[in-house]
């Protein structure tokens, strides 16, 4: 039984390629920082975590761990674990492998739907869609919770896939999650590529920053179970707002 006015998180398919304390973890962030205005601040107890991702507690405490010092959540002895409601969300990005932290990488602030809508494949988007010359494209500006401008994206969507996104969902969530968990894509992996860049026009207007100056460009290319690539995305940052590091963990 769950604790009563408890926050519900997301579920989890755990990998057996990587730590469990570090996928919960990333799950549960990813669950918090996309949370609705109105959720609850409580979580369940360590208990009822440890069961709902099928972990051992002192997995589940080695998470909470991690997200404690990010600053996410509290600990209070007898009156339990609660999300901190200003929890800073400009956090350095771990990407240790898995979908749940690219989920987390993406999550976070407000996001706002700027166009949708079938557009031309650019040159290092078709590359991934054999034999088409558009897709459905989604851009979106992102801020953070002083609302400030920190990341706008444009995802290249196959038009069978993007006809069944609802766009009050993209402002909720990442595309990677809104694919995986409400249009029930099987994602095998994610391509990642951050590279340094200068802000043209467009990037300096909606970032708030000024032309030429540095930002961090993301291309995430998707791949569901068949090998089949169903999103390219084009995230860009502001250089001065987020960092990635990646750890590579040996056998």
């Amino acid at each position: 039984m769950t604790t009563a006015n408890a926050f519900a998180p997301d579920s989890l398919v755990l990998n057996g390629k990587l730590p469990l304390w570090y996928q919960v973890s990333q799950s549960l962030r990813a669950s918090i920082l996309g949370r609705p205005a109105d959720a609850p601040l409580r979580l369940p107890t360590e208990e009822e975590l440890a069961a709902h991702y099928g972990v051992s507690v002192l997995t589940l405490r080695q998470a909470l761990k991690e997200l404690e010092a990010e600053g996410l959540i509290s600990r209070h002895r007898r009156r339990g674990t609660f999300i901190e409601p200003a929890a800073r969300r400009a956090v350095p990005v771990k990407l240790l492998g898995s979908v749940d932290a690219i989920v987390a990488q993406q999550s976070g602030g407000r996001t706002t739907i700027l166009s949708h809508g079938p557009a031309p494949l650019p040159p290092d988007a078709a590359e991934h869609f054999p034999g088409r010359t558009e897709a459905v494209s989604f851009r979106r500006l992102r801020h953070d919770e002083s609302g400030e401008p920190s990341n706008w994206a444009q995802n290249y969507v196959r038009p069978e896939l993007a006809a069944g996104i609802d766009l009050a969902d993209l402002e909720r969530w990442p595309m990677t999650k809104v694919l995986r968990d409400v249009l029930g894509v099987r994602i095998s992996r994610i391509t990642d590529t951050v590279t340094a860049r200068l802000a043209d026009p467009d990037t300096a207007r909606l970032l708030g920053v000024p032309l030429l100056s540095p930002i961090l460009h993301y291309t995430g290319v998707t791949y569901d179970d068949t090998g089949q690539v169903v999103d390219v995305a084009h995230i860009h940052y502001r250089g001065d707002r987020f960092s990635f590091s990646v750890t590579m963990e040996a056998p």
